[in-house]
C-alpha cells in the first residue's frame, strides 16, 4: 500500500530531519573546519563512508511517494513522475542480491544468543606487542607492557570480522575464534558492541531505500556504542572528558557487561526493523 504526501505534510518532516542532523553532528562539523581530530566522534565518519551531507537528504522510505519534491528527480534510486518523487523499483531490483545478504546476516544477528563476555578486549588487542598505535597522539593509559599483560592474561573471544582483521599479527592466534568475511553470518551476535554499532553501517547501504528516521536512530546508537568502545579501550582519553572504563579490573568488567546488555536491548528493535524493510523491499511485504 503506498501513500503520497502533498508537500505541506512531507516538508515539515524534511526540514525536522535536517535540524537533527545538524544537532547531531555540529561538534565533529566544528572541529572539522578548525582540522580538529578526535578519536571517538570522528570515527563515524573515517571508518564508515556516508558524509554529512548524504545524512542531511531526508528519505522518506518505501511505499511513500512525494507530491511536487523535484529535488528528488535525478537522483539515484528514484522516479518523478505524475508530479511525484518515489522510490525506484529498478534499484531495488538492481541492488536485490545486496539487500538479502544485508537481510540473512541481520537476521541470523537476530536470532542468536547474545555474549556479554568479550569486554571490549579488541581494542587492546589492536595494540598487542606493537609501538604503532592507531591513535597516537593519546597514550596508553597503563603504558605498553602492562596493556600487554591485560591481553595476555584474558581470553579474547572477539566475534566481529572487521575488528579482529584489525588485530596486531602477535594478537591473532590468541582470539578463540577465527572470523572471517565468509563466516560472519556464522558468528556475530547482539551483544558485540562492533556488530551493534554496524547497524548504521547496513542502514547507509540501504540508503535511499532506509527511512532517515531509523538511519538517524542506528546512527546515534552506533555514536554512543563508540563512546563505550574508547572509554573501554587501552587509550587515556581523560583530556577529552572520558572516564576510563577499566575492564582490567572486576567493577570495570561489570560495568562494561551492563552497558553491553543495554546497547544490545536498543540494537535489537533497530535490527528487526532493518530485516523488515530489507522484506519489504525483496517481497512487497
Amino acid at each position: 500500500m503506498s501513500v503520497c504526501l502533498e508537500p505541506d505534510e512531507w516538508e515539515p518532516l524534511r526540514a525536522a530531519h535536517v535540524v537533527r542532523v545538524d544537532e547531531l553532528l555540529a561538534g565533529h562539523l566544528e572541529r572539522r573546519r578548525r582540522g580538529e581530530k578526535h578519536p571517538v566522534e570522528d570515527f563515524l565518519f573515517t571508518y564508515y563512508p556516508t558524509r554529512p551531507k548524504q545524512l542531511r537528504v531526508w528519505h522518506p522510505g518505501p511505499g511513500i511517494s512525494l507530491r511536487g519534491a523535484t529535488q528528488y528527480g535525478g537522483k539515484r534510486g528514484y522516479l518523478y513522475s505524475e508530479d511525484a518523487a518515489r522510490l525506484d523499483p529498478a534499484e531495488v531490483s538492481r541492488r536485490s542480491d545486496s539487500i538479502t545478504w544485508i537481510a540473512q546476516l541481520l537476521s541470523a544477528t537476530a536470532g542468536r544468543q547474545p555474549q556479554f563476555g568479550c569486554f571490549g578486549l579488541h581494542e587492546w588487542a589492536m595494540v598487542y606487542q606493537t609501538p604503532e598505535l592507531r591513535h597516537d597522539a593519546w597514550p596508553l593509559r597503563l603504558g605498553a607492557e602492562a596493556t600487554d599483560r591485560v591481553v595476555e592474561s584474558h581470553k579474547v573471544a572477539c566475534s566481529h570480522f572487521d575488528a579482529f582483521r584489525f588485530f596486531t599479527g602477535a594478537a591473532r592466534p590468541l582470539n578463540v575464534l577465527q572470523p572471517t568475511r565468509e563466516s560472519q553470518p556464522l558468528l556475530e551476535q547482539g551483544g558485540c558492541l562492533h556488530a551493534n554499532m554496524d547497524l548504521y553501517k547496513w542502514a547507509t547501504k540501504l540508503m535511499p531505500f532506509a527511512p532517515s528516521s531509523l538511519l538517524l536512530d542506528c546512527f546515534e546508537l552506533a555514536r554512543d556504542i563508540r563512546t563505550l568502545d574508547m572509554r573501554a579501550s587501552p587509550y587515556d582519553l581523560a583530556l577529552l572528558g572520558y572516564e576510563p572504563v577499566p575492564i582490567e579490573t572486576p567493577a570495570g568488567k561489570a560495568q562494561y557487561a551492563a552497558a553491553q546488555r543495554t546497547f544490545a536491548d536498543r540494537a535489537r528493535p533497530l535490527r528487526l526493523q532493518l530485516v523488515n524493510l530489507c522484506d519489504q523491499l525483496l517481497h512487497g511485504v
